[in-house]
């Protein structure tokens, strides 16, 4: 059968569209797989944004870098356990508190030393926390000074306290600073009474001092 010049542009007409609708078709598929994978990537990148959205304390900016706890006593301390402790009771839902390398300064005035500084800045945090124990006796205590008292006064006689002597009292200084500021927010004391339960009196004491800490930061940020 002959085809006639008639039939065969029709065919070749209709194999051109043919080829056109397969490629409009490849081009779609391809776009639509683009669109996904950008979907995908902006998704990615909003998610972790709107979960640090809903913690109050990213909201408010508000971190506490806290230095570890100098011992200018002759009693042996576990300053470790007992920076650990004010850490975490500085933590709540709007202030992020975290232990800095450094330690407080051993000289009486308390002030960030460099180390400190340094640490706060790297850290970005608001406020620097100082922490030091002393011996009364050594340091006679100012009168003008504000201080809160722990402990009974009298030494415990319970044969479950783990020291085995009783020790006098103790004053535990601390401080807090803006950090970038010369003077300080706070700067007070905590005098740790006669007792024979030395790590248990402390850590009673970083309890007092994080609750007197906490009250400060509160105050202070309410007026800003």
């Amino acid at each position: 059968m002959k085809i006639t010049d008639g039939e065969q542009d029709c065919a070749e007409k209709a194999r051109g569209a043919q080829y056109s609708y397969r490629d409009s078709l490849g081009w779609f598929m391809r776009l639509s797989c683009l669109l996904t994978v950008c979907i995908s990537a902006w998704f990615s990148c909003v998610s972790p944004v709107e979960v640090l959205a809903e913690d109050p304390a990213t909201e408010t900016g508000l971190k506490v870098c806290v230095a570890e706890v100098n011992n200018q006593t002759a009693t042996s301390l576990m300053v470790e356990r007992m920076t650990e402790r004010l850490v975490k009771n500085l933590r709540t839902d709007k202030v992020r508190a975290v232990k800095l390398d450094s330690s407080t300064s051993s000289a009486r005035e308390l002030r960030p030393t460099v180390e400190n500084s340094e640490e706060s800045k790297a850290q970005e945090c608001n406020y620097v926390v100082l922490t030091q124990v002393t011996d009364p006796r050594s340091r006679p205590t100012d009168l003008g000074s504000p201080q809160i008292s722990i402990g009974s006064g009298r030494p415990s006689t319970d044969v479950s306290d783990r020291a085995d002597t009783v020790r006098d009292s103790m004053e535990v200084n601390f401080a807090v600073f803006r950090v970038g500021s010369p003077g300080p927010i706070l700067d007070t004391r905590i005098v740790d009474e006669v007792s024979a339960n030395v790590a248990d009196s402390l850590m009673e004491a970083m309890d007092r001092e994080g609750n007197r800490i906490e009250r400060e930061l509160k105050k202070k940020n309410k007026a800003r």
